[in-house]
C-alpha cells in the first residue's frame, strides 16, 4: 500500500492550478481580446473566492488547534504556507499578463486604459468636475491611525491608503472606493478609452483633505472569510438564520490583503497590524487592484473582439408545451447547455401554468438568478390555483439574498415553500410535472446537473433528462415528500440518492466494473465531473485500475487522484477541459459489460456531495441517449486536444498539443452539433 502522500494530490494546490488554467486562457493569443479580459476577471473573482471560503476554513482550523491532516498528508499550517507560495506568483502573474499582453493589444484596437496624468489639460478638468459632481459626494474618509477603534474595511473593497500631514503629526486615512458607480470611467465621446476611478480620487484628494498636507495615497484590497456557518442548526426560524449570517459574513475576518507595490513599507506594516494578518496573508501587486473591473472594460462595442454569438438549437419537438409533452410521452429526451437552448427547460414549467390538465408543480431551486422566467411561471401557476411546491436553497453561497427574495415572493403567491435542512444542503436539480390524463395522474420530470438559471444557462455546460418513466417519476415524488414534509424514505426505485444510497451506488458500479473485467475484458469507466476529490471513490478507482479497467476521467477542476502511476493508477487517465463555456455537467457512464450503465445528475464525488448534501443520479435507459452520451459528449471530450490538459503523476497540468492531428476543440464541435439535432435527426430514432 502507497503511504497517503503518494496516492492522493492537495485538494487546495489542485484548485490553484485549476486557476492557473483559468490564467492561462487569459494569456492564450487564440483567444479573442475581450475574452481574454473576462478570464482575468474570473481568475481574480475565483481566487477571491478562493480564500474566502478555503483559506478561511484552514486558518479557523489552525486557530482551533486542529492538526488534522488532508488525505494526502498535510497539516493546515503546511496547506496555508504552500498556498501562499503558490497563490501570490499566480496573481502577479496575472498582472504581468494584463498589463504587458492585453493592454498593449488593447490599445491597437484603440481601447485604452489610460493613466490620469496621461491625460491631456481638457481631459484632466473634465474628470475633475466629473469628481465633484459624481464621486465626491459618495467619499468618505475614515482616520485609521492614531484612532480609538479601527473603523472596518469591507470585504473585496478597494481603498486608498492616504498618509496626512498636520503640523508634525502624521495620519493614515482610508478612503473607500465607491461601488455604485462604474470604476472604469469612460474618458471624451469615443467611449473607448477609460480611467480607473482611483485614479481620479487620487488625483483629487485634497477636496477630501482641505487644508492638509497629503505625502501620498496608496491603494489597498481587503478580502475576508466569508463562509460563515449556520451554527444554529435546530433554528426555528432559518430565514431569520440565513440572514444573520448574510450579516456576520459582511463582518468576517480578514484572511487577504493585497497592495500596490509602490505602497512604503510603513504603510504596510501599519495595514497589517490593524487586519492581524501576516507576511503570508499579504500580495504585493505591481498593476491593476481588482481586476473585476475589467467587466466593464469588456461591455464596448467592438463584436470583433468577441467569440461570434451563439444561437443555442430547440428542436421543434420541443418548442412549444403540446410538442414537448408529446415527445415525452413518446421517448425521453435529453439536453445538453448551452447547445441545446434553456427555453425547453422554462417551456416545460411555463407549460404546465397553461395546460388545464396540470395540476400540480414542485420544484427545488437552489441558484436561480436576479430574474428568473422559471420562478415567474411558478408564481403564475399558484395564482392560476395549482397546487405548487418549492425547495428553495437559503444555503446556496453567495445566492443567498437572490434565494430569500425570491422565495418570499413564492410564499405571498401561495406557494407551498420550505428550506430544506439546517445541516445539510438540497443540491439536486428537479422539476416534476403532474398532470391528469385518461387513466389517472401522470407525472413528467426534468432531472439537470445544473441550475435553474437562465444566465448560467448560457455559459454552463450542463445536461438535462426529460422523462415521464414511472419509476423515476415516482422516486422524485417521494423525494419531494421527504424536502418539503416528513420521511424517512431508505430506499429507491432508480434514483441515487444522497446522502441514502449515492456513495453506495457508485462504488458498487465501480467494483463491479472490476468485476466484469476479469471475466470479460472489456471494463470501462468514463466520469465527467467538476471535482473529484472523495478518498473512498478514489480508492475504487485505483483497485478498479489495477484490475485492468481502462477509466477516462475527464475533471474540469479540482482532482486529488493521481494518475498514470505503476501500481496504482497506471490505466487511469485525467483530462481538464477549460473554455468558453464553464464545463458543468455530471455524468457517470460504466460500460457493465456491454450493457452500458450511465448516470447523471448533480453530485461531484466529493464527501460533502456524496454524505451531507441532498443530490440526485438519475439512470439515463434509453439505448439511444447512451450511444449519444458516449459518443456525442464523452468522446468528444476525450479527443479534444484544444482547451484539454492532461494531469501528470505529479499533481501538474500541460496542455495538451495538437501536433500531426487535427485540431479539435470540444466545445466548438458541440455548438455545430447540438445533441437534441442528433437525437431528433432522421434516423436517430
Amino acid at each position: 500500500m502507497k503511504q497517503t502522500a503518494d496516492r492522493y494530490l492537495n485538494r487546495e494546490l489542485s484548485w490553484l492550478q485549476f486557476n492557473r488554467r483559468v490564467l492561462e486562457e487569459a494569456a492564450n493569443p487564440n483567444n479573442p481580446l475581450l475574452e481574454r479580459l473576462k478570464f482575468l476577471a474570473i481568475f481574480e473573482s475565483n481566487l477571491d473566492e478562493f480564500y474566502m471560503v478555503r483559506v478561511s476554513g484552514l486558518i479557523e482550523q489552525f486557530e482551533s488547534g486542529v492538526l488534522d491532516t488532508s488525505p494526502d498528508g498535510l497539516t493546515p499550517t503546511e496547506q496555508l504556507h504552500v498556498i501562499s507560495e503558490t497563490a501570490g506568483p499566480l496573481r502577479r502573474r496575472a498582472s504581468e499578463i494584463l498589463s504587458q499582453q492585453i493592454i498593449p493589444l488593447l490599445e491597437k484596437y484603440g481601447i485604452q486604459i489610460s493613466r490620469f496624468e496621461t491625460l491631456s489639460d481638457r481631459q484632466k478638468r473634465d474628470l475633475n468636475h466629473y469628481f465633484i459632481e459624481q464621486v465626491f459626494p459618495l467619499c468618505t474618509p475614515l482616520i485609521l491611525h492614531p484612532a480609538h477603534s479601527v473603523p472596518f474595511i469591507s470585504n473585496r473593497s478597494l481603498n486608498l491608503a492616504v498618509e496626512l500631514r498636520d503640523d508634525s503629526d502624521v495620519r493614515l486615512a482610508r478612503v473607500k472606493i465607491p461601488t455604485v458607480i462604474p470604476r472604469a470611467v469612460k474618458v471624451g465621446k469615443r467611449r473607448t478609452e477609460f480611467v480607473l476611478l482611483e485614479e481620479i480620487i487620487a488625483n483629487n484628494l485634497q477636496a477630501l483633505f482641505p487644508g492638509v498636507e497629503i505625502l501620498g495615497a496608496h491603494l489597498f484590497r481587503v478580502v475576508r472569510d466569508a463562509d460563515v456557518e449556520i451554527r444554529e442548526l435546530e433554528a426555528a426560524d432559518l430565514i431569520s438564520t440565513i440572514e444573520e449570517t448574510l450579516r456576520l459574513r459582511r463582518f468576517g475576518d480578514p484572511v487577504l490583503l493585497e497592495v500596490d507595490s509602490s505602497m512604503p513599507e510603513h504603510v504596510r506594516r501599519q495595514l497589517m497590524g490593524m487586519l492581524k494578518l501576516d507576511d503570508e496573508d499579504v500580495f504585493s501587486i505591481d498593476g491593476m487592484l481588482g481586476m473585476e473591473a475589467l467587466w466593464e472594460i469588456t461591455r464596448v462595442d467592438k463584436p470583433a473582439l468577441r467569440y461570434p454569438p451563439h444561437l443555442p438549437y430547440v428542436p421543434e419537438q420541443l418548442s412549444n408545451t403540446k410538442a414537448l409533452l408529446e415527445t415525452m410521452s413518446q421517448t425521453d429526451v435529453l439536453v445538453h447547455h448551452p447547445y441545446d437552448g434553456f427555453r425547453a427547460v422554462e417551456e416545460f414549467v411555463s407549460s404546465a401554468v397553461k395546460d388545464p390538465n396540470v395540476v400540480g408543480i414542485k420544484q427545488t431551486l437552489y441558484r436561480v438568478g436576479q430574474e428568473s422566467p422559471l420562478v415567474e411561471s411558478l408564481l403564475d401557476a399558484a395564482e392560476n390555483g395549482k397546487q405548487v411546491a418549492a425547495m428553495v436553497e437559503l444555503k446556496a453561497r453567495f445566492d443567498e439574498n437572490n434565494n430569500l427574495v425570491w422565495a418570499r415572493a413564492l410564499e405571498r403567491a401561495g406557494v407551498h415553500v420550505t428550506y430544506g435542512f439546517a445541516e445539510m444542503k438540497t443540491h439536486c436539480k428537479l422539476s416534476l410535472v403532474v398532470r391528469r390524463e385518461r387513466g389517472g395522474m401522470k407525472s413528467y420530470a426534468h432531472i439537470g446537473t445544473g441550475n435553474y438559471n437562465p444566465a448560467t444557462s448560457r455559459l454552463y455546460t450542463d445536461i438535462g433528462l426529460f422523462t415521464c418513466d414511472e419509476d423515476i417519476t415516482q422516486d422524485i415524488s417521494e423525494l419531494f415528500n421527504y424536502l418539503t414534509g416528513f420521511s424517512k424514505q431508505t430506499k429507491y426505485r432508480k434514483l441515487l440518492v444522497a446522502p441514502v444510497n449515492l456513495r453506495e451506488g457508485i462504488l458498487q458500479r465501480i467494483k463491479r466494473e472490476a468485476k466484469i473485467h476479469k471475466s470479460e475484458n472489456n471494463g470501462r469507466i468514463i466520469l465527467k465531473l467538476n471535482a473529484l476529490v472523495d478518498p473512498e471513490v478514489i480508492d475504487a478507482l485505483y483497485e478498479a485500475s489495477e484490475a485492468g479497467v481502462k477509466i477516462d476521467l475527464i475533471v474540469r477542476g479540482v482532482c486529488c487522484l493521481r494518475p498514470c502511476v505503476d501500481g496504482l493508477s497506471k490505466n487511469i487517465r485525467v483530462v481538464s477541459i477549460v473554455g468558453r463555456f464553464l464545463e458543468h455537467s455530471r455524468v457517470y457512464f460504466f460500460n457493465n459489460g456491454g450493457r452500458p450503465d450511465v448516470l447523471i445528475g448533480s453530485a461531484d464525488a466529493m464527501r460533502r456531495n456524496l454524505d451531507r448534501r441532498i443530490e440526485v443520479l438519475a439512470p439515463v435507459e434509453d439505448p439511444n441517449l447512451v450511444h449519444l452520451i458516449l459518443e456525442r459528449l464523452l468522446k468528444p471530450c476525450l479527443k479534444d486536444n484544444v482547451k484539454a490538459w492532461d494531469l501528470d503523476a505529479n499533481g501538474q497540468y500541460h496542455r495538451r498539443q495538437v501536433g500531426d492531428e487535427k485540431a479539435f476543440d470540444s466545445q466548438v464541435w458541440f455548438m455545430m452539433h447540438p445533441l437534441t439535432r442528433e437525437q431528433f435527426s432522421k434516423g436517430t430514432r
